[in-house]
């Protein structure tokens, strides 16, 4: 009755009594599914701000005495790392008619990789250290993959169309605010002390475990299963739907695209530590981010169930202006205050922000069923060799020169900006 309660004050009247895109058999048990995968999405986002690798990893790996080049490959391997295998773990996991067990596993690999991480670091020291990390990461990596497959698939089963975006945007606020307070207790430490990573992944370590305990409690009713068929075979098959599905296409075409709202902020960071390199630089970026997500995701997720296809486009505006300022005053000052680098950091983590909640719930909205795995898995497959592509372009790039390195970023986001003016609205097909 408690979860009921909640789930009526969090989603409004009208939406609460539709139950759209899913069985009819599943409507009674949304309050308590919907609750069920809210707090459990609210514990894997702090988990994830806890361990970014943006910022809490390239600390840690700093303090350890990794060497540079290992500290380059984190937001690499994480990112492609996790979305590189979805193509197989799709065609495997659609096999099965309940599929929460493959989150909930997912779930224990990334919390069992982040403790280990914390024993690594507090025994081993430089490259050894750094190799355990990155080591870790790419089973982390893995078990994120596992993860997100699952998830899209699971709440598609569970939450009804239109308040998709709601739930993701709700999870997002709330890490948000979570992550803002732990990151005003970091401002007040001295970063370069271990101690403080080891707390910061233990935490986040008993995050992911207690989410995977509380998403057992998930009711799901048995969705399509494909039968024996291999799981490669069918992965390799699954990629036609780049050539047969033109909508599917434009989407992954727009998504990649849109890559640098990420990609560029490593950079922005990169600028602000040259000429702030301060104890207290980590705190104050970690808690921009969480403030971008606090204020911003709520929101985005609310626009997103009447149109993802505009959030999207107007959080790619967004990214664009940040990429377009941080390339003026990259080529107009010698030096930028450090609350200049957070502002832009904020601007461009709410743009972010905005397409990662438009793409979701716009995935999540395509399709149903079997293809809706197939659209995640292939679309994070693909996406995934492109990060790759585009990080290791970005990195030369960035040897040569940094400035043309942001007017690249810049060129990217205007091109993914005018795309999604192609995307079609799904949000409020039937």
């Amino acid at each position: 009755m408690a979860a009921k309660t909640i789930y009526q004050l969090l989603i409004n009247e009208e939406d609460a009594r539709a139950c759209r895109d899913i069985p009819d058999s599943a409507c009674t048990k949304v309050p308590k599914n919907f609750m069920v995968v809210l707090f459990s999405q609210i514990l894997l986002s702090l988990g994830d701000s806890l361990t970014s690798p943006k910022t809490v990893l390239t600390w840690l790996m700093t303090v350890v005495g990794a060497p540079p080049a290992m500290v380059a490959l984190l937001v690499p391997i994480r990112e492609s790392g996790s979305m590189l295998p979805q193509l197989a773990i799709g065609a495997w996991v659609r096999r099965y008619a309940i599929r929460k067990t493959f989150w909930i596993t997912g779930s224990i690999i990334q919390g069992s990789c982040v403790l280990a991480m914390a024993f690594a670091v507090s025994h081993l020291r430089g490259a050894a250290a750094g190799s355990a990390i990155i080591g870790l990461l790419i089973l982390f990596s893995l078990g994120r993959g596992l993860c997100s497959v699952a998830m899209k698939d699971v709440q598609g089963k569970t939450v009804p169309k239109g308040q998709r975006g709601q739930l993701i945007g709700i999870a997002g606020t709330v890490s948000g605010v979570l992550t803002l307070l732990v990151s005003f207790w970091l401002v007040a430490q001295e970063p370069n002390i271990l101690w403080v990573y080891l707390v910061l992944l233990i935490v986040a370590g008993l995050l992911w475990f207690s989410a995977a305990a509380l998403f057992s409690q998930v009711q799901e009713k048995p969705g399509e299963t494909d039968g024996g068929v291999n799981a490669l075979q069918q992965a390799w098959q699954n990629l036609s739907l780049l050539k047969t599905d033109l909508h599917f296409r434009q989407f992954v075409i727009c998504r990649a695209l849109l890559l640098g709202s990420a990609l560029v902020t490593p950079f922005l960071v990169l600028l602000a530590q040259q000429q702030h390199n301060t104890g207290q630089t980590l705190g104050w970026f970690l808690a921009s981010a969480s403030l971008a997500s606090a204020i911003s995701t709520f929101i985005w997720g609310k626009a997103a169930d009447r149109s993802s296809r505009n959030v999207i486009i107007i959080a790619a505006g967004l990214a664009l202006l940040g990429c377009g300022l941080l390339v003026v005053l990259h080529m107009m000052l010698q030096e930028v205050a450090l609350v200049v680098y957070l502002l832009l950091f904020l601007l461009l983590s709410i743009g972010h922000a905005g397409v990662r909640v438009g793409r979701k719930t716009y995935l999540l909205d395509m399709a149903s069923g079997n293809k809706r795995t197939d659209y995640v898995s292939v679309s994070n497959s693909v996406i995934g060799v492109l990060l790759l592509i585009v990080g290791a372009v970005s990195s030369a790039i960035a040897w040569w020169s940094l400035l043309a390195v942001l007017w690249f970023f810049f060129a990217t986001s205007l091109a993914g900006l005018l795309y999604a003016f192609k995307l079609l609205d799904v949000s409020n097909a039937s």
